[in-house]
């Protein structure tokens, strides 16, 4: 029972929650966009389904990811440096990270929208498929944002689980908050980029404490929640 007072795991989790709930945004909107042209009451069965499915996906994904972590022999040799199976996932997960980040972050400024998921369409069964695709396009920087914050796969799990549940039950109300609070899904962004920073550091045998992170989110964050109230005076 020693994680109930391990607050290297509670960080852990708050964080990967919070984060993956405030990332999925653009995943429910578009798979509300994909289940949009079914009978109404198929809709939320269609959602509930393919995001459930879609879960396992992200599961087994993460799996393969720890297990490539695990690979410490070296892979490539550049003279006296050398880049194990781990620090390869690192480095490219760490650029990927750091370049999505930038793009999003582009799209918010420039209000651009991605109006190809309107082309969707098909049967009950069919939805599903394409409900389960578009969530594994998203599950890339998820998965690689949460093996950067910690390498507990319980810990991953645990918040992997609770904010699908959460965008299961909620998908309007959260959509509708992030909405209202567009700075919410920016600092989100910058925290993408900075987990990033953090991989590609690892990458090339750079240690990093997580503390820091954890810090440098809650303390980010709690000024954030003081500009909100500051806000709505």
């Amino acid at each position: 029972m020693d994680f109930l007072t391990d607050y290297h795991i509670w960080g852990s989790f708050l964080s990967l929650t919070a984060l993956e709930i405030v990332l999925g945004i653009d995943n429910i909107v578009f798979i509300a966009l994909l289940v949009n042209h079914l009978p109404a009451e198929k809709r939320q069965k269609a959602r509930i389904i393919g995001l459930s499915l879609a879960l396992f996906m992200r599961i087994g994904l993460l799996f393969s990811a720890l297990w490539l972590i695990g690979l410490k022999e070296p892979w490539l040799e550049f003279f006296d440096f050398s880049l194990s199976g781990k620090d390869m996932l690192m480095l490219g997960g760490g650029l990927f990270l750091i370049a999505k980040g930038t793009t999003s972050i582009r799209e918010e400024i420039t209000g651009e929208q991605k109006e190809g998921y309107h082309g969707y369409v098909g049967g009950f069964a069919v939805t599903i498929l394409q409900v389960i695709f578009i969530d594994f396009i998203f599950s890339f920087d998820s998965i690689i944002t949460a093996v950067g914050l910690t390498n507990n796969i319980w810990v991953i799990i645990a918040a992997m689980v609770v904010a699908m549940v959460v965008m299961m039950v909620s998908s309007k109300f959260v959509a509708d908050f992030i909405a209202a609070h567009a700075t919410l899904k920016m600092l989100a962004l910058a925290f993408i980029m900075m987990i990033g920073v953090f991989l590609v550091a690892e990458g090339l045998g750079f240690h990093v404490p997580r503390g820091y992170i954890y810090f440098g989110m809650a303390f980010s964050l709690g000024v954030e929640i003081l500009n909100m109230k500051v806000r709505k005076k």
